[in-house]
């Protein structure tokens, strides 16, 4: 058997092989504390059953995230499928009996950064594409203008991947912008009569290509920038948010996964300085509008209030939402299963991130009119 990690987006750092059974540690992120996110490949040409053990899981960020999670895996890497995990409070244990020589395990489904420029570069046929910023290893933060901008249109912004490890936010955003380039879609084609859409697919190129769960090249964690982002430590933040000053924003989306909790929810800080009657008004409507529209979406679990107070404004979220007087959430889905509507062969996935975001632009339509 032999076990590594040397491609993109890969993690996991190999103590010991005995046969077809591996002990394996997952490597926190450069420069920081963070560690969940694992991605690796095992080549054992026997076909033998494997047994893999991640031996550090009760050191890592969300240790409550391994409770009833099971790991995916690929012989192809295009298509993944959960297998039998265990956690027994201190380990994580994998046992899959390969059909193939070589087998991939991961967190999630993966999202490659050849598959993140092949979709830019698909998408510029459709849309306007810039580069809003560099990220600190230089990498291009891109910016998709959907429909042209007018006096009289809301200006709608979307922004994934700040968490390098959230992956199902990059199939969200596929999802999404297939959606909304869909010329037949009539529920696509009224939203953009009334608003032009921005989106930024990928904050955190950096941290994704290293294997990170959250923090970017510098070891920082976007997502505790935004009320004075550091141009050094955090450009992929300061040129983003500086855009969106610059635009103006009239709803605010920021795409995440979450853990331990096997639900799709939306948050938002309703404590924050500024936050209206009116902020929370629309807020609830456009949460019951995604009720509507999706059976994976749900109202019963998530962030009881209050749960990111101390650090408010430092939020994406909190931030635009108090900046720019709208209605500016954050859609977390899991790592896990759907617990509402399981699904045993693949759980959450790649598939129903993308069919979620559609789900999104419909909960959106009937709503435009009414954010500015």
């Amino acid at each position: 058997m032999h076990i590594h990690a040397a491609f993109d987006g890969g993690n996991i750092e190999v103590l010991d092989i005995l046969d077809q059974s591996a002990r394996l540690a997952i490597k926190a992120d450069t420069k920081a504390h963070y560690r969940q996110w694992f991605y690796f490949c095992v080549t054992a040409p026997s076909l033998q059953a494997q047994h893999l053990t991640l031996v550090n899981v009760d050191t890592c960020s969300y240790p409550l995230g391994w409770q009833h999670y099971q790991a995916v895996a690929s012989h192809d890497r295009m298509h993944w499928f959960r297998v039998p995990t265990d956690y027994d409070g201190k380990n994580l244990s994998i046992h899959y009996s390969p059909t193939q020589a070589i087998t991939f395990y991961a967190y999630f489904e993966p999202y490659s950064q050849e598959r993140y420029l092949d979709f830019i570069a698909k998408t510029q046929n459709l849309c306007q594409v810039d580069v809003v910023a560099t990220s600190c290893e230089g990498r291009p933060l891109h910016l998709l203008t959907i429909g042209t901008a007018e006096p009289f249109k809301r200006k709608l912004w979307f922004i994934a991947r700040q968490h390098a490890g959230e992956i199902m936010a990059s199939w969200f955003i596929e999802g999404l912008v297939a959606k909304l380039l869909d010329r037949l879609d009539p529920v696509s084609q009224q939203l953009l009569a009334e608003a032009v859409i921005y989106i930024v697919p990928h904050m955190n190129p950096d941290g994704a290509v290293q294997g990170h769960l959250r923090a970017n090249a510098q070891g920082i964690d976007l997502n505790r920038q935004w009320l004075a982002p550091n141009s050094q430590l955090a450009p992929e933040v300061f040129h983003v948010r500086q855009k969106m000053l610059d635009t103006g924003v009239d709803f605010f989306l920021d795409i995440h996964g979450d853990e331990v909790i096997p639900q799709v929810f939306l948050a938002y800080e309703s404590q924050t300085p500024s936050f209206s009657d009116r902020q929370g008004r629309l807020s609830e409507a456009f949460s019951k509008a995604l009720l509507a529209a999706s059976v994976d979406f749900q109202t019963e679990q998530g962030y009881e209030k209050g749960h990111f107070s101390s650090e408010s404004l430092t939020l994406a979220g909190n931030y635009i939402a108090d900046a720019f007087d709208c209605v500016a959430l954050t859609l977390e889905m899991p790592f896990k299963d759907n617990a509402n509507r399981p699904d045993l062969k693949e759980g959450w996935s790649a598939t129903r991130s993308a069919l979620l975001a559609a789900s999104v632009v419909t909960a959106l339509g009937p709503l435009v009119s009414q954010l500015r």
